[in-house]
């Protein structure tokens, strides 16, 4: 079991109200200066992804020879499962359904269906005319995804595009998979990043600045459920080393929470390497984290023009975490924070403890902020 020792010179902030914000107090540290010892990558890359069987695209696109090798045609699809994976493992998807910058003979643009499971052991993509975009077109291809690659239909689907959430949940509803609006699909965040460098750039009919046409929505942050109120906070740092026994031991000690798989994605971590996070305490610790558990914890930001904390839960939910009284010094305090989890690759935690002088936590999620993906 890892000890959860914060660091001394943590930034602490006075008590939090449950009934209103504390716009009157302020930070009573000066902001920390000790040194963050920063991963060698700051954008994470994955691994070039290679498809073991080939389809031909079943949309339309213009002629026009190529010089690669067959498996890295642009216009190619992939149907791909680990040899070494057992099929009946991989029971969550993550999926996303949605145009590219690529358009067809007719001068419309092609969608595309990419799914994977969070270890990439799937991988899947398809091309569609945009006249055939549904849930009877996704549910089939669900069903065929199952069907050419011998793996169940999944308990769990998540996705990221609000605007795709009407259509993705009644072809998940139809096929008995839970849908999961979560911008916790990472893996497949990372992929398409990669994609959008590796394949549409190069296909035949990708269309240069074309802005996304489900863009990502970032509303305007609302108020805290009553039930996920804190009692006091803290920006605080761990060394990497101490974070990997805590995600560790997330089971074994029945911790509510999440990790992530840092080595699947790509991000190099030093385990001195000191990572931002906030800790948030509270006397009803446990029912606080059971309630946060649900709700598919993706980040913290400090937003200093507001002077808040946003806290950012499933697909486009931002909650107005906390509040605190903007002066100088506690403006800069969260500007370091800030600066921090960017130099980290927006790699940074939130812990839930009873106490926060307790070297234990009821509840560790290890979050990763990443940019809106190009397409």
């Amino acid at each position: 079991m890892a000890t959860l020792s914060f660091n001394s010179t943590r930034i602490k902030s006075p008590s939090l109200q449950s009934h209103k914000p504390f716009s009157k107090s302020h930070f009573s540290t000066k902001p920390n200066n000790v040194p963050f010892l920063f991963p060698s990558k700051t954008h994470p890359q994955l691994h070039r992804f290679k498809p073991n069987s080939i389809s031909e695209s079943s949309v339309s696109v213009p002629e026009e020879a190529f010089d690669d090798a067959e498996e890295d045609d642009p216009t190619s699809e992939l149907s791909y499962l680990d040899s070494e994976t057992d099929p009946s493992s991989v029971t969550e998807w993550e999926l996303d359904f949605c145009s590219r910058p690529i358009l067809d003979i007719r001068g419309k643009k092609i969608w595309e269906l990419v799914v994977c499971d969070s270890s990439l052991s799937l991988q899947y993509t398809k091309y569609f005319p945009n006249n055939v975009i549904n849930s009877v077109t996704l549910k089939d291809a669900m069903e065929t995804i199952s069907e050419d690659l011998g793996v169940p239909l999944p308990e769990k689907v998540r996705f990221f595009r609000s605007q795709m959430q009407t259509i993705i949940t009644k072809s998940c509803k139809e096929l008995g998979i839970k849908p999961v609006p979560s911008k916790r699909c990472l893996s497949l965040l990372l992929w398409l990043e990669e994609r959008y460098e590796t394949i549409y750039m190069r296909h035949p009919g990708f269309q240069k600045g074309s802005k996304p046409l489900l863009a990502l929505d970032n509303p305007f942050p609302m108020e805290l459920p009553e039930n996920l109120f804190g009692e006091k906070w803290a920006f605080v740092q761990l060394p990497f080393s101490a974070i990997r026994e805590e995600i560790s031991s997330l089971d074994e000690r029945f911790v509510f929470g999440a990790g992530l798989d840092l080595d699947l994605l790509g991000i190099e971590v030093d385990d001195n390497t000191l990572i931002p996070g906030l800790a948030v305490a509270s006397s009803r610790a446990k029912p606080l984290a059971a309630w946060m558990n649900g709700l598919e914890v993706c980040s913290v930001e400090a937003d200093t023009s507001r002077g808040c904390l946003i806290l950012s839960v499933g697909i486009s939910t931002r909650y107005v975490y906390a509040t605190y009284k903007k002066t100088p010094t506690s403006k800069s305090e969260a500007e370091a924070w800030e600066a921090a989890k960017k130099a980290c690759g927006g790699l940074h935690f939130l812990a839930i403890q009873e106490d926060l002088d307790s070297d234990d936590c009821v509840g560790f999620w290890l979050l990763l902020d990443l940019p809106p993906p190009p397409v």
